[in-house]
């Protein structure tokens, strides 16, 4: 069993995660934790000086750090985004196409069903924060 899985060839960040207000108030930490209620897009100025992000999952249902990846992503974040908590191995695939690459489950995870998980769908329909191509773009020739 995994209790941490890591889509990464850097050296892990092992230092603790700040709160968004506490690293707004000292910007010398290089590790944030995202709440639920917090907005991800205040990071987007510090981004060059932000190794880990950690996106933490209070409950299954709660969705709201799928978009705080994708905000991350897009706004070119490089570093390492973690998603932390209530992260279950169904929603291992779409959590890697939003940005993720690096997983803290409050539960372990069975390594064989985590490759299951990610090898299911080979072919995505919508872009995402990955770079897997949609299949209309392969169908018609185009990236977009």
């Amino acid at each position: 069993m995994a209790d941490f899985l890591r889509y990464r060839g850097d050296e892990t960040v092992d230092q603790p995660a700040v709160t968004v207000d506490a690293f707004l108030d000292q910007t010398n930490a290089s590790a944030v934790r995202v709440e639920p209620g917090d907005d991800a897009r205040a990071l987007i100025p510090h981004l060059g000086q932000i190794a880990l992000v950690e996106v933490n999952f209070p409950a299954f249902g709660d969705g709201r750090g799928y978009s705080s990846a994708r905000i991350l992503r897009e706004a070119g974040y490089g570093g390492e985004l973690r998603a932390v908590g209530d992260v279950l191995v169904d929603q291992i695939a779409y959590m890697r196409r939003c940005g993720f690459d690096a997983f803290e489950p409050d539960a372990p995870l069975d390594p064989d069903d985590v490759e299951a998980a990610l090898s299911r769908w080979p072919d995505v329909y919508q872009p995402a924060a990955d770079t897997r191509v949609p299949i209309l773009a392969k169908r018609h020739g185009s990236a977009s």
